[in-house]
């Protein structure tokens, strides 16, 4: 590691490009993170670099707090105020440069959307490459072994499940659940269980099912039979993602998906 400038966002009035605690790290020839880009991001690499310039070592809780007006001074049109918190990390800090992130990654965490993604498909591999830089937190789950990637973002964690709907019992509560499982059989297990789950705990906000409006009139016929009303069956969308985003590509479903999801997010 080499010597850096931490840099977040400690606090801000009225708009902001981005939200407290998003963070940017910054050497001498590298940028790592980003608080916001235009001109606020390039006066605090300039900033952050002039430090780093002038000192070969500093105590690493040196800190410095910078004022910025987001107005026609700065080039930006946010309209609002930002301080930057900057602190110092010596090349050999390696410790508080972990607390650092791990803290950025709880106090972001109550925002994170939870997911729990059924099937390891060519959608789901997509979706989960999709989502792995956003604020989300991925359990993927597939009653087949071998499904999974070796190389998993950070925010994923998978699960083999035999019979898959069994997974559903122990979702974190308020888990966004998709279902694209490679068998027609499995997703009508899983959606009833969901469906279930939602009717003794009530702690299932969304149930999405991949596939057609086709599909989702036999799927509802087949859980009508299964003793499931109509305002239940109400709590499933089918099929899933944005309207207006067409294309049968793993890769723009996974597009669409992924900003259904988003437009449920609590910011």
């Amino acid at each position: 590691m080499t010597n850096s400038i931490w840099i977040t966002i400690d606090r801000f009035e009225g708009s902001s490009p981005r939200e407290v605690g998003a963070w940017m790290r910054v050497t001498a020839d590298a940028v790592e993170g980003t608080v916001g880009g235009g001109h606020l991001e390039f006066d605090a690499i300039a900033k952050a670099r002039s430090w780093l310039a002038q000192v070969d070592e500093m105590p690493a809780a040196n800190e410095q707090i910078h004022r910025y007006a987001l107005g026609p001074s700065l080039g930006q049109c946010c309209g609002g105020v930002v301080w930057l918190k900057m602190q110092y990390l010596a090349a050999k800090d390696t410790t508080q440069l972990i607390a650092l992130r791990a803290d950025s990654i709880t106090a972001n965490s109550s925002k994170a959307l939870k997911i729990a993604l059924f099937g390891g498909g060519h959608v789901g591999k997509a979706i989960v490459k999709a989502l792995a830089n956003l604020p989300a937190s991925i359990h993927w789950i597939d009653s087949r072994d071998e499904i999974f990637p070796a190389d998993l973002p950070a925010n994923v964690q998978t699960e083999h499940s035999a019979p898959v709907q069994a997974a559903v019992a122990d979702l974190a509560a308020g888990s966004h659940v998709l279902i694209m499982s490679f068998s027609h059989a499995e997703d009508l297990d899983i959606v009833a269980a969901c469906l279930k789950r939602q009717r003794e705990q009530g702690d299932v906000p969304f149930i999405g099912l991949i596939g057609s409006k086709t599909k989702w009139a036999t799927f509802r016929h087949r859980l009508e039979e299964r003793g499931f009303s109509a305002e239940e069956l109400a709590h499933v969308t089918c099929p899933i993602g944005l309207a207006g985003i067409g294309g049968k590509e793993p890769e723009v479903i996974a597009i669409g998906v992924a900003a259904q999801l988003l437009q449920m997010r609590v910011v």
